[in-house]
């Protein structure tokens, strides 16, 4: 049976399936295997089986329930769930249940999916493997030595090990396109504005996006226009509806003109993965769009900038884990101590250095110096890419620099680490659209990542882009550079 999204959907709603065996099914997967992944904090069986026997009963009534209907879907740990845990995957956060649910969260139910639980990520969503996690490291399920990526790595394996047929992640800095390529899947960071963040437990409020992944390209359309569109509770939401990329999947690529951008092809690029986005580039061109390379000189300080104005950020959203309004509490005699005692207790090491890094940064005295600074550069990149995309429709480059490395290579270096978003930072930086699909596989015969770029509000081209690359790769096969 296929496991896609849309055919999952299209067989409860048409009652040839029904829901519950649907969600056994899945849980059944997680049963066999998330003892070895870990992909999940919490797997919510009891409540999963009620959301799918409620869908069975509005088919058997006549009743259509939705797009999604009996699909099973898991939830970054970072969006709020009405009564069910939402810890971030942080100490401090262990055991807090919201009063209500993400708009994201809602959309999804309303379409008829069933939630199967909250998965993994690197504490507050600041990592880029998975192993900063308060709870244990996600496994990737091609290689269980190897990392899933981050910050969203559970979401990430969730879907590429059958435990959901999609799941939702955020995306800050790459959280969802780069572990959607070390894991081998569909994963999409809309542009800003154009999903809710309502009920998105904070990192960077001008860079965080919440974004699908999907085992196909058809499948993380169908979950954005189900996620997506006006939210009145959403200060920064757009108003208006998500694109209606679905309709525009089979246009092809004739006539588009793609960019393959010149920077993020070089040094630090592993040569298998530049091959696999060279190839990539052969089958836009063989298939009718103009590929060309497109320089794009700003994003070489992407990442200095990013890891300016994102600290800063963390630094004030993360200034309420104070022992008082939310969170758990260390009692201590002062409320000082207090509040130094419970964040001691409950931020993880690479929380601790991002908030130090941000609070830095906004300090008096040097303000101006870094963040000041890095808000320009932020607008010299935006400004880059506007001139890119006067040429150019979409872009293309590698989603991660490498496939997924192995548990510990890279967390004694932050540094190291950081460097994993080198190719995803700079469209959050501008607010615009992109993704990564998979596209065959590196010299280590695990999955490598192409990234397609857009302007803001150009899902569309993004999307047509996306599906030719999956047709072409589905009639040739994965193979190795």
């Amino acid at each position: 049976m296929s496991s896609d999204a849309r055919s999952l959907a299209a067989s409860v709603r048409s009652g040839e399936r029904s829901a519950v065996d649907v969600l056994e099914e899945h849980l059944s997967r997680i049963d066999e295997r998330e003892g070895d992944v870990h992909a999940f904090n919490l797997v919510t069986a009891e409540s999963a089986r009620a959301e799918a026997a409620d869908v069975d009963a509005r088919v058997a009534a006549g009743e259509d329930p939705g797009p999604l209907a009996g699909v099973p879907v898991a939830l970054k740990d970072n969006l709020c769930t009405d009564g069910v845990p939402t810890t971030c995957s942080s100490r401090i956060l262990e055991g807090w249940c919201p009063p209500y649910d993400a708009t994201v969260v809602t959309r999804l139910a309303a379409a008829g999916a069933v939630a199967v639980g909250k998965t993994n990520l690197d504490e507050f969503a600041m990592g880029s493997s998975t192993e900063n996690s308060a709870f244990g490291p996600t496994r990737n399920p091609h290689d269980l030595t190897r990392v899933p990526g981050g910050s969203s790595g559970g979401s990430a394996a969730a879907v590429a090990a059958g435990f959901s047929a999609i799941s939702l992640g955020s995306d800050t800095g790459g959280s969802i396109r780069q572990p959607a390529a070390l894991c081998g899947v569909v994963g999409v960071k809309p542009t800003y504005g154009l999903v809710s963040r309502l009920g998105l437990v904070a990192f960077g409020s001008s860079l965080d996006q919440i974004g699908p992944f999907t085992t196909t390209v058809a499948d993380a359309a169908l979950v954005c226009e189900v996620i997506g569109g006006h939210d009145p509770g959403d200060s920064t939401s757009l108003p208006q509806a998500f694109p209606s990329v679905s309709d525009h999947l089979d246009d092809g690529v004739d006539g588009l003109r793609v960019g393959i951008i010149t920077e993020m092809m070089g040094e630090g690029i592993s040569p298998d993965v530049a091959a696999r986005v060279r190839a990539a580039a052969d089958a836009l061109a063989a298939a009718g769009a103009t590929v060309e390379e497109v320089s794009i000189p700003a994003l070489t300080f992407g990442l200095s900038a990013y890891y300016l104005v994102a600290p800063a950020e963390a630094s004030s959203n993360l200034a309420r884990y104070d022992g008082v309004r939310y969170g758990n509490r260390v009692d201590a005699p002062t409320a000082g101590e207090m509040m130094e005692a419970t964040r001691t207790a409950g931020f993880g090491d690479e929380v601790k250095r991002r908030i130090m890094l941000g609070t830095y940064a906004l300090s008096a005295g040097y303000y101006d110096a870094f963040y000041g600074k890095a808000l320009k550069v932020r607008t010299l990149i935006r400004n880059d890419f506007d001139a890119a995309y006067e040429r150019f429709d979409a872009l293309i480059s590698p989603t991660s620099p490498t496939t997924a490395f192995a548990f510990g290579d890279k967390t004694a270096d932050p540094l190291q680490m950081y460097l994993n978003d080198v190719c995803t930072i700079p469209t959050n930086l501008a607010g615009h659209p992109a993704m990564s699909l998979p596209f065959g596989v590196g010299d280590d015969g695990l999955p490598v990542g192409v990234q397609v770029l857009a302007p803001a509000l150009g899902e569309v081209a993004m999307f047509r882009v996306a599906s030719v690359l999956e047709s072409s790769l589905a009639s040739s096969g994965p193979v190795a550079s």
